[in-house]
């Protein structure tokens, strides 16, 4: 499965794969694609360091990126507290109901609220630049946009490739004025923050309005044979996120969440703003049916929403309350079925893209 884009970044496949674990990202290195930690929910820089000086000792030499939420736009003078002070009260208590109808536990006194959307402001995402390109990551991909022009500069200097995600063409040609030298083109059917096309259509939409440009395909993927249709659509790989939360080497911290994705169907996810304020697929609870409920006070915009629910999904998180228990997801969680190996994934995808393009040749009269 390999592609211009691959051999230019020195991988096997041109399989990469999204992961906020790093024992996922440095064994998708290994096993011949490109790993991708994502960076948001490391708010501490020695953190990021921690995890990224593992990663050099476990990728066997093999490369691989970062991916950070930063917005294009810079805001000065905006500290998270201030963000706080703007999150209504009625809002509050909503949580504090919602909460309390389904039961879940205080945190215990002094304990952490854990991982906080704060990835998004502007200091946090280029505290985190600044530990990375202490490391020779390959490729920057930023979740939220183009980066700004400094960091694309910043990152060309080091011999990095910038990405960028595109949930429609016109999203795409901007990234592609910004300088950029990646667009992933993310459907329909993605897991986390996507928009309305889907990838079918949006891939070649995308690769005609940024060519000659590399573009991945993202979006429902997770089988070999959808690598050979984005291919075939123009894509040079493909960008793989949700696939990898089911693997043996994926730390979700919860057999329960595990439980109800192996479980899950392809109808089984929702696009809300429960979580963060934008459009984000994730598994439908009853988390999201409160916050999706016209009689609700509604979602706040981005990023208060991902303050405020912050402690409350961390509440929900530790003590396992299965029906407000989810996470953001695609659709291809419906093909996710068992627990298996970073490698096994890759033995699936090589042989299905096999099968696919054998099977195209006899069409084609070449077999």
């Amino acid at each position: 499965m390999q592609t211009e884009l691959s051999k230019r970044l020195g991988v096997e496949h041109a399989v990469f794969g999204f992961t906020p674990f790093p024992a996922v990202a440095a064994a998708i290195s290994r096993a011949g694609g490109f790993g991708v930690l994502g960076a948001v929910r490391y708010t501490a820089p020695d953190d990021l360091a921690r995890d990224l000086d593992w990663m050099q000792d476990h990728v066997d030499g093999r490369p691989y990126g970062l991916d950070v939420v930063m917005p294009a736009q810079k805001v000065e003078g905006v500290s998270e507290a201030d963000v706080e002070a703007m999150i209504p009260e009625s809002h509050r208590q909503f949580v504090k109901d919602t909460l309390a109808r389904h039961g879940v536990p205080e945190l215990a006194e002094g304990e952490a609220a854990g991982w906080r959307i704060t990835g998004w402001m502007e200091q946090v995402a280029r505290g985190q630049l600044d530990v990375a390109f202490d490391y020779p990551i390959r490729l920057l991909a930023n979740a939220l946009g183009s980066p700004p022009a400094d960091v694309v500069a910043r990152a060309h200097g080091r011999g990095v490739l910038v990405a960028a995600l595109a949930g429609s063409a016109r999203h795409a040609r901007k990234h592609a004025e910004a300088g950029l030298d990646i667009v992933v083109a993310q459907g329909y059917e993605a897991g986390g923050h996507t928009g309305e096309i889907a990838s079918m259509v949006l891939t070649p939409e995308v690769t005609a309005a940024v060519a000659p440009l590399p573009v991945l395909a993202a979006g429902g993927i997770g089988s070999g044979e959808q690598v050979a249709a984005a291919l075939a659509l123009g894509a040079q790989g493909v960008w793989l996120g949700s696939v990898w939360l089911t693997t043996t080497e994926a730390d979700l911290h919860s057999p329960a969440l595990t439980r109800k994705l192996l479980a899950a169907g392809s109808g089984d996810t929702v696009r809300s703003r429960a979580l963060t304020g934008k459009p984000a697929r994730q598994l439908r609870t009853a988390w999201t049916d409160a916050w999706d409920d016209p009689a609700g006070p509604g979602t706040l915009p981005m990023p208060l929403q991902g303050l405020l629910v912050a402690e409350a999904v961390s509440r929900i998180q530790k003590y396992e309350v299965e029906p407000l228990l989810g996470t953001p997801v695609g659709q291809i969680v419906g093909r996710m079925t068992a627990e298996r190996s970073v490698q096994a994934v890759f033995d699936d995808l090589t042989g299905g893209f096999e099968r696919a393009v054998t099977r195209l040749n006899r069409i084609a009269g070449r077999a």
